[in-house]
C-alpha cells in the first residue's frame, strides 16, 4: 500500500514500490458522483511517463487506462491495476474526510453549562429585582449609556424563544451607534440562537432548510443592504412562514414544481437612518431611538478615552457577557397567559392601535417570560398546556419600559424631526426667546441645511411651527413653536393612561378570574401521588 501525500493542494502524490502517481491540480470537493483528475504516472525505475485525464469512477476509462499504462511503461496489468485501486480509495476517503472537517468547522458549538453555570444563572433568574441585576450586568458588558433601549432590546431578543417573537429597528442619524447597540447586545444572546446578515440576495431567505430559523435571532447590520428581502422578512415576521416555488429537473431530466418552504417564528433587528422607507417594517416593530444627545456623547467618549489608556477591566466585560449568555441558554420555551388582559388598553393617541396594541401585550409576555423561574407552573386541565401566567409587576415592569415606545407611537412627526424640534425648545428657553430663524438654528443645532428644510416642511404641515408675518424692513423669514408643552402633554396623557390600567387591576383586587379551569405544579403533584 502506498501513501497519499497532499501537502501541495495543486499536486497529491501517491507512491508505492510499483509506481509513482502524481494528481496534478488536486481533486474537487463537489459533484460527488465523479471523481475526474489528472494523473502523472510513471515507473520510479524508469524514465517513462504517462499524463491522462480521467474520471476514476467510470470503470471502462479506468480499464482502458490501465492497458494504457501497462504498454508505456511495460508493467504487469494487475499491478497497474490494483495500486489505480488504491489510490480511488485513498481518494474516496480523502475527499469524505475533508468534506467532513469543514462541515463541523461551519457548525456552531452549543455550549454545555456545567452544574455550577447552571446553578448560578438559574439564581440570577429567581433574584429580586432582576430586570435591574439584568441592565447593571448590560452595561458591565461593556454598553454605554441607553440604558431603557438596551434592556428593551436584550429583552426583545430574548422574546426568540416564545411562540410570539418581538422585532425592533434602531434608529438614529449616521455614526451615532445603531449598529455598535444592536451588535453589543446581541453579544449577549449564545451564538447557537442567531444570524447575523450584512448583505442578503433576494431569494436567500427560501434556501435556509426548513426549519434553520426557527426561534432565531436574525440580525440585519443595515437594512439599506436587505432591501431586497424586506418583503419575505416581512411575512416571516408575520405569517411565520415563507413559501416559494421554483422549477427544477431531477437526474432523469424531469421537470418538476418543488415549494421551498422555510418556517419561524424568528426575532428580527436591524438598524437604519430612513424611518419613512421602512414604514411597513416600522409598523411590525419596536422603534428604539438612540440617544444623541450631548450626555450621552459625554459617557462615550469617555468609555473610549477609558480603553486606550488601558482603565478598562475587559475581563469584567467578558466575564458579564457570558454569564447573560449562560442566563439566556437557561431559559426554556413556555406559554405565558395574562389573566389581565383585558384591563389594559392603550391610549387614545397611539397611532396604528390594533398592532401596537399587539405589540403591548406581547411585551408584557416577553418580561414575564424572562421572569419564568420567578412563576408557577401551571396546566390547563382542558389540554394538558403547560403555562405561567402574567403578574401585576410583569405589567408595571413593562409599562415603565414601554412608556418612550408608546410616545414615538403616538407621535405624528417622525423620530429625527422630534429630536430636531425638543433640542430647538431648549435652545429657545435657554435663550429665552419665543422665535427664531432657520439660519440661527442651523448654526447653533448643527443642521444641515437641507436636513432642516425637510424639517420645517414636516413642522408646518403638522402645525408644530408656523410662519411669522414679515414686519416693515424685514428680509428674513421668523418662526414660532406653536405649543412648546406638546411633547409632555402627550407623555401625561401616555403615563396617566397606563397607570389607569394599573389601577383598574389593584381596584378589582388584583386577582383576575380564570375562565379555564387550571392545575397547579403541586395540585398536579398531588394528583400523581
Amino acid at each position: 500500500m502506498g501513501i497519499l501525500k497532499t501537502d501541495n493542494p495543486h499536486n497529491y502524490s501517491y507512491i508505492n514500490r510499483h509506481l509513482e502517481i502524481h494528481i496534478l491540480g488536486g481533486i474537487k470537493f463537489t459533484n460527488l458522483e465523479r471523481l475526474r483528475v489528472t494523473l502523472s504516472i510513471k515507473n520510479p525505475k524508469q524514465h517513462h511517463m504517462l499524463r491522462h485525464s480521467i474520471d476514476l469512477y467510470n470503470d471502462n476509462m479506468v480499464e482502458k487506462l490501465v492497458r494504457k499504462v501497462a504498454e508505456r511503461i511495460e508493467m504487469g496489468t494487475s499491478i497497474i491495476r490494483t495500486t489505480l485501486q488504491e489510490l480511488i480509495s485513498a481518494l474516496e476517503q480523502y475527499r469524505i474526510n475533508e468534506l467532513q472537517k469543514e462541515q463541523e468547522e461551519g457548525q456552531i458549538q452549543v455550549k454545555t453549562l456545567s452544574s455550577k453555570e447552571l446553578r448560578a444563572a438559574e439564581a440570577f433568574l429567581k433574584s429580586k429585582d432582576l430586570l435591574s441585576k439584568t441592565n447593571e450586568l448590560i452595561g458591565q458588558s461593556g454598553v454605554i449609556g441607553e440604558e431603557i433601549n438596551r434592556l428593551l432590546m436584550y429583552l426583545i431578543f430574548t422574546s426568540r424563544k416564545t411562540n410570539n417573537p418581538l422585532h425592533c429597528i434602531s434608529l438614529g442619524s449616521s455614526g451615532v451607534g445603531k449598529t455598535h447597540l444592536q451588535s453589543k447586545v446581541a453579544e449577549l444572546i449564545p451564538d447557537e440562537d442567531k444570524i447575523e446578515i450584512t448583505v442578503l440576495s433576494a431569494n436567500a431567505f427560501y434556501y435556509f432548510n426548513r426549519t434553520e430559523l426557527r426561534n432565531k435571532l436574525i440580525l440585519i447590520e443595515d437594512l439599506d443592504g436587505a432591501e431586497s428581502v424586506l418583503y419575505p422578512l416581512r411575512e416571516l415576521q408575520s405569517k411565520r412562514r415563507i413559501t416559494k416555488t421554483v422549477v427544477h429537473k431531477d437526474r432523469k431530466g424531469t421537470t418538476k414544481t418543488i415549494h421551498l418552504t422555510v418556517e419561524g417564528p424568528v426575532s428580527v433587528a436591524g438598524c437604519t437612518t430612513q424611518e419613512s422607507v421602512y414604514e411597513d417594517n416600522s409598523n411590525r416593530s419596536f422603534l428604539l431611538y438612540i440617544d444623541e444627545s450631548e450626555e450621552q456623547d459625554k459617557k462615550i467618549m469617555h468609555y473610549q478615552r477609558a480603553e486606550s489608556a488601558g482603565q478598562r477591566n475587559k475581563q469584567q466585560e467578558f466575564e458579564s457577557a457570558r454569564f447573560l449568555r449562560d442566563v439566556q441558554r437557561v431559559l426554556q420555551p413556555i406559554a405565558v397567559r395574562n389573566p389581565y388582559a383585558m384591563k389594559l388598553s392603550l391610549p387614545q393617541s397611539v397611532f396604528k392601535p390594533r398592532r401596537t396594541n399587539t405589540h403591548y401585550l406581547q411585551f408584557i409576555e416577553a418580561v414575564t417570560f424572562y421572569h419564568q423561574l420567578q412563576r408557577e407552573k401551571k396546566y390547563d386541565q382542558q389540554t394538558g398546556e403547560e403555562y405561567i401566567e402574567t403578574t401585576i409587576e410583569d405589567i408595571q415592569a413593562a409599562n415603565e419600559l414601554i412608556k418612550e415606545v408608546l410616545l414615538r407611537k403616538s407621535d405624528e412627526i417622525t423620530g429625527a424631526c422630534r429630536n430636531y424640534l425638543e433640542e430647538l425648545k431648549k435652545y429657545l428657553q435657554t435663550n429665552k426667546q419665543t422665535t427664531f430663524t432657520a439660519l440661527e438654528t442651523r448654526r447653533r443645532l448643527k443642521v444641515k441645511k437641507t436636513t432642516q428644510w425637510r424639517y420645517h416642511q414636516q413642522l408646518i404641515e403638522s402645525h408644530y411651527i408656523k410662519k411669522l408675518r414679515k414686519k416693515k424692513g424685514e428680509t428674513i423669514i421668523r418662526y414660532e413653536i406653536t405649543n412648546p408643552n406638546e411633547y409632555k402633554e402627550l407623555e401625561k396623557t401616555i403615563s396617566a393612561a397606563l397607570q389607569e390600567c394599573i389601577h383598574k387591576i389593584t381596584a378589582s383586587g388584583g386577582s383576575p378570574r380564570s375562565t379555564v379551569p387550571v392545575r397547579s405544579t403541586t395540585e398536579t403533584e398531588q394528583t400523581t401521588t
